[in-house]
């Protein structure tokens, strides 16, 4: 009964608490002449991001290497097939030219990255796969050349196609912002801390779980910001904040776990990479298509049905 309120108080608190935080972030984009994609690639990503950093980091840190990688490779499918493809079942979403060239292929690149480093160590005389404290480092290195791009596009960024929003006074911006961050980071915390001990009851594997309840869990601040943003007609977040999250998951939160402590690598994790990948690729597939820059619903639907297919196959596989 515990973990079943401690699931149900922290949904509660991250619907809220993704609700100011949108409003904060579009009226801070609106007031600095930013667009609401770099906020949303930004500050709603890294805030939404947190449960995966602190999941993960902790989970490296201490010695359990496959709840730290399956956390972040599991909420990365999650991010695309159920999070985008809800927020694309509430409204169809636009995506902008710059989202289509740039940042989606940065997320594909990053996730083949990943694999990349992961594997190399296959090509040794002592095949014993792992993320190292140099992957790491490398990782870090590229989420810093991810932000030079985010700040570059920020100063060139036009808003003028931008949704009229209502714009708050500072001093909200700031409550709204800052009490938003708390409360995902609290609220993605419970619904971790309910999960996981609910799984651990009925004797699932740490990979499973973290591919799946954890993942689901930690993703549940990303799922809430962008279905919310999203019903707000701020579609830019929606996808923003999806593609910026899985960007910071890869480069940023394995990354810094993985210079902190060094993460052995389990050779079937090579499929949960390949369907990273494929779910980043996935949404430039779905554009072609249809040949429009927009997520349509029917993608949507698409997209969710594949992730209950993808969970199916994990627990089966488990």
């Amino acid at each position: 009964m515990t973990d079943f309120l401690y699931l149900v108080s922290g949904l509660l608190i991250l619907i809220k608490c993704a609700d100011l935080m949108v409003a904060g972030s579009v009226s801070v984009a609106s007031k600095l002449g930013v667009s609401t994609l770099v906020i949303g690639l930004t500050v709603v990503s890294f805030g939404t991001s947190l449960p995966e950093m602190l999941v993960s980091v902790n989970a490296g840190i201490d010695g359990n290497s496959d709840l730290a990688i399956s956390n972040v490779v599991g909420s990365n499918i999650a991010n695309v097939l159920l999070i985008l493809g809800c927020a694309a079942i509430i409204r169809p979403l636009p995506v902008k030219n710059s989202t289509l060239v740039s940042e989606i292929p940065f997320s594909l690149t990053a996730a083949l990255l990943l694999g990349f480093l992961a594997n190399a160590a296959i090509f040794s005389t002592i095949p014993e796969l792992s993320i190292s404290r140099v992957d790491g480092a490398i990782l870090v290195f590229f989420f810093f050349l991810f932000l030079l791009y985010i700040y570059k596009t920020s100063v060139a960024d036009n808003i003028a196609d931008e949704v009229p929003v209502q714009q708050l006074s500072r001093t909200r911006e700031l409550i709204y912002l800052v009490g938003g961050v708390a409360g995902l980071y609290i609220g993605g915390q419970l619904v971790v801390d309910g999960a996981v001990n609910v799984a651990a009851s009925l004797g699932v594997n740490d990979v499973v779980i973290g591919l799946t309840i954890v993942a689901v869990g930690t993703s549940a601040p990303e799922l809430v910001a962008s279905t919310v943003a999203a019903y707000r007609g701020h579609t830019d977040i929606a996808v923003g904040n999806v593609v910026g999250s899985n960007i910071f998951n890869i480069l940023w939160v394995l990354g810094l776990t993985s210079m902190l402590a060094e993460l052995p690598f389990d050779v079937v994790s090579n499929t949960d990479l390949a369907i990273v990948a494929g779910s980043s690729a996935l949404i430039l597939v779905s554009m072609a298509v249809s040949r429009t820059n927009t997520i349509l619903r029917w993608h949507g639907v698409t997209f969710v049905l594949l992730y209950i297919g993808y969970l199916a196959y994990v627990v089966d596989r488990g």
